[in-house]
């Protein structure tokens, strides 16, 4: 007993030790905050940071790991500058395997970078199905319960997600609660008493035995007859119409075999509907590729996605964005003042540079696919693409608010609208000066740049993480227990 409380004491110690930061004075203080999370890094995440990489997020790290698929999630960087921790989640499913359904403690944006999806969620206490294709976007409210699909011939599905935590227990990254299982994830239901669950399903203890205990392939399994002849597999291959009228034929109760190990059923219950499925009454999802650019010149194109046109990113507080830079040229130096910004390179290689508030170099390095990075709100920085290959880099931002930005060099630079006696006495140079200083540059935006790109490195090039499951058998990893 006695160790039992000395083991929760320290445990409470080291969970508040981990949480505390202490507010930003400037770059030595900034350094010394990323010096104490050192310590529980790897010595390759340690000296990377110590690389002029502060803002380079660490590499992912799996937390669920099957044979049929994987999730890798990079940890949010945290501190008072980071006005809203976000984590980003890879997740990689083999053709014709399923996400079983569970629920968070976070929300979810889903983004779809390959292969096509059918996300099933629970929305206004009742069932829908959305079919994602590449460049779609889709919200999962945290304690809504999902599933994922993947119907595929041939291809693996990759997703990027964040992962806002902002309503979380707190306990690690995130916490699943999984409604679908068996001994392998344990469902939730496993937690109440024989009793309890034969009452409240009105079966037999021996037909609930068998439907708790007979998932034991991980979080994501098979689909497909070779690997796992069930429901879930019967059900994944009707077309989607047969298969709701199926659904709803099992609900209903006439198929009662089909009923007794029916997943469905289990998220009828969570969602409280009686039995009402299906109702196509929830928010679509919205593509980021069909979306027009809000700027495109010679050098390249971006697009930003708010609240304003896709709402449930209003309900999130989260934004999103995507950026195309033609091989040299690169986004103008500006500052996001509504909110910190999370990306991930998609394609390509280039360079990010970051500025501390004093004006000192805050991070100045070169990003792959594959590579998060971070930057903070009011931080001015600036992205530039190598010089063979364009640069495409998607992300994420901490508002839902119309994104305005604000460029400190180009056409459109704010030191146009300053260009006043006072900001050359600022200078300490005419006002002459000053104006054929900041009319030098006729374009806006994204700028031609090859002098500051970065040159390829071939010997450089790493894997990317996401794109492939490495072979590892049924060895699910829960990196959030």
């Amino acid at each position: 007993m006695g160790k039992g409380v000395c083991f929760l004491l320290l445990a409470l110690v080291l969970c508040h030790g981990l949480t505390v930061t202490t507010g930003y004075k400037g770059d030595k203080q900034w350094r010394e905050e990323r010096g104490k999370a050192e310590e529980e890094e790897t010595e390759e995440q340690v000296e990377r940071r110590r690389t002029k990489d502060m803002f380079l997020m660490p590499r992912s790290r799996p937390v669920m790991r099957t044979d049929a698929g994987e999730m890798r999630v990079v940890r949010s960087l945290r501190g008072r500058i980071i006005d809203k921790p976000l984590h980003i989640g890879f997740i990689t499913m083999e053709p014709h395997s399923l996400f079983i359904p569970q629920y968070l403690d976070s929300s979810l944006i889903l983004f779809v970078r390959t292969g096509e999806a059918r996300v099933g969620c629970i929305y206004e206490d009742e069932m829908v199905e959305r079919r994602l294709k590449i460049g779609d976007v889709f919200h999962i409210p945290a304690g809504s319960t999902f599933y994922i699909l993947n119907p595929g011939e041939g291809q693996r599905l990759h997703i990027i997600c964040s992962i806002d935590p902002s309503e979380s227990m707190n306990l690690d990254i995130f916490q699943s609660f999984f409604v679908g299982g068996g001994t392998y994830p344990s469902s939730v239901l496993v937690g109440f008493s024989p009793e309890t669950l034969s009452s409240a399903f009105n079966v037999s203890a021996s037909r609930l035995k068998g439907l708790l205990s007979r998932q034991q392939d991980g979080p994501i399994v098979h689909v497909t007859p070779s690997h796992a002849p069930s429901i879930w597999t019967r059900l994944s291959q009707l077309q989607e119409e047969d298969r709701l009228k199926q659904v709803k034929r099992m609900v209903q109760g006439e198929v009662e075999q089909l009923k007794e190990w029916s997943w469905w059923n289990l998220l009828g219950m969570f969602s409280g509907n009686g039995g009402k499925i299906f109702k196509d009454k929830s928010p679509d999802s919205y593509n980021i590729y069909k979306r027009s650019p809000d700027f495109r010149n010679d050098y390249g194109w971006s697009v930003a996605v708010d609240g304003s046109v896709y709402k449930p990113l209003r309900d999130s507080g989260t934004g999103i964005y995507l950026v195309n830079l033609t091989a040299g040229s690169m986004m103008a130096p500006h500052v996001n003042p509504r909110a910190t910004e999370y990306g991930i390179v998609l394609r390509g290689s280039g360079r990010i540079q970051i500025v501390f508030p004093n004006g000192s170099l805050a991070m100045d390095t070169k990003v792959r696919e594959g590579d998060v990075f971070c930057v903070p709100r009011y931080f001015a920085f600036c992205q530039i693409a190598s010089r063979s290959s364009p640069f495409e880099f998607f992300g994420f931002t901490t508002s839902s608010l119309k994104n305005r930005p604000q460029f400190l060099a180009g056409a459109n630079s704010l030191l146009h609208a300053l260009s006043t006696p006072e900001l050359a006495a600022a200078f300490g140079v005419t006002e002459e000066r000053l104006r054929r200083f900041i009319n030098a540059q006729n374009e806006a935006v994204i700028l031609p740049s090859a002098s500051a790109a970065p040159p390829d490195d071939e010997d450089e090039k790493r894997a990317v993480e996401f794109e492939a499951v490495p072979e590892v058998g049924n060895d699910m990893i829960m990196g959030y227990d």
